[in-house]
């Protein structure tokens, strides 16, 4: 069953529950909610692919992608537009009475990750949501410093239909506010506002965490998720990492679909029974 609140954001529920069977299952300590977020430009078509692993396993799933405006203007001037979504995605745990069952983030791209870093946040220092119990994150194609090249490619597939003119002012747009805010002056700015990268860095929590990339992507590289992987792992976090070596940005599952499916379900099963490996 598929529903929408939030703009933008679809929940499904397995099928045949609802508010009250859900609020059962939860306080018994129910199948789990996995959250998806997107990579920037995401349709909902491509993320509910995604759906289906968790869905087959019973799992209620909850999709939203930010919009491409917010990530790649917004964040990048600094502007903590995501805050509110983030709140809200968190919100729709309350709303469909779901809360007390434990909760798997599965986050694409450094879009997803912006979202992620808020929605971090907020679990840490909102008293509604200190209670939520995350099992685990997923990490797919993420996350990625201040790789500039790879970030106008991002925004340049996402503006692929746009008249030309448009299309090159933006990224020209882009890329005149990304080389000044997060790269030439980030020594100052990053006292105003960090880098989601550098926020995942230093991040409290300590739930288990998988990470999903390859050398042959052209947008984030390999290197920078090894590298956050290994610093986190440093921390006593629980981390397992996965090089795919040749499948291009965000399609592991597109090219590996078994075993990607397989990688994910297992992760999930080890964060629950507590002892992932």
């Amino acid at each position: 069953m598929g529903a929408r609140g939030m703009e933008g954001a679809v929940v499904e529920l397995e099928p045949g529950d609802d508010c009250e069977s859900s609020t059962e299952r939860g306080h018994a300590g129910g199948q789990p909610v996995v959250i998806l977020l997107g990579w920037a430009g995401c349709q909902d078509r491509y993320l509910a692919k995604y759906s289906t692993i968790y869905s087959q396993k019973g799992c209620a799933v909850i999709r939203y992608t930010a919009p491409w405006r917010m990530v790649f203007f917004s964040e990048t001037c600094g502007i903590r537009s995501l805050q509110a979504p983030a709140k809200q995605l968190l919100e729709l745990l309350f709303e469909h009475s779901i809360e007390n069952r434990p909760v798997l983030f599965h986050v694409f791209s450094n879009g997803g990750v912006m979202l992620y870093r808020y929605v971090m946040e907020m679990l840490h220092s909102h008293k509604q949501f200190k209670e939520l119990k995350v099992a685990g994150t997923i990490f797919d194609s993420a996350p990625g410093r201040r790789n500039l090249r790879g970030a106008l490619r991002a925004f340049a597939t996402i503006l692929v239909s746009r008249n030309v003119l448009l299309k090159y002012f933006l990224l020209f747009a882009f890329a005149t506010a990304a080389a000044m805010l997060r790269i030439l002056l980030y020594p100052l700015t990053r006292f105003i506002h960090k880098s989601h990268y550098d926020v995942l860095l230093e991040a409290p929590s300590r739930w288990p965490e998988l990470y999903l990339y390859s050398q042959a992507d052209a947008i984030i590289k390999a290197s920078e998720v090894k590298s956050m992987a290994d610093a986190r792992q440093q921390l006593g976090v629980s981390v397992k990492a996965v090089d795919f070596a040749y499948s291009a940005h965000v399609s592991h599952m597109r090219a590996y679909p078994t075993y990607y499916s397989s990688l994910c379900t297992t992760f999930l099963s080890e964060c629950l029974e507590g002892s992932p490996q």
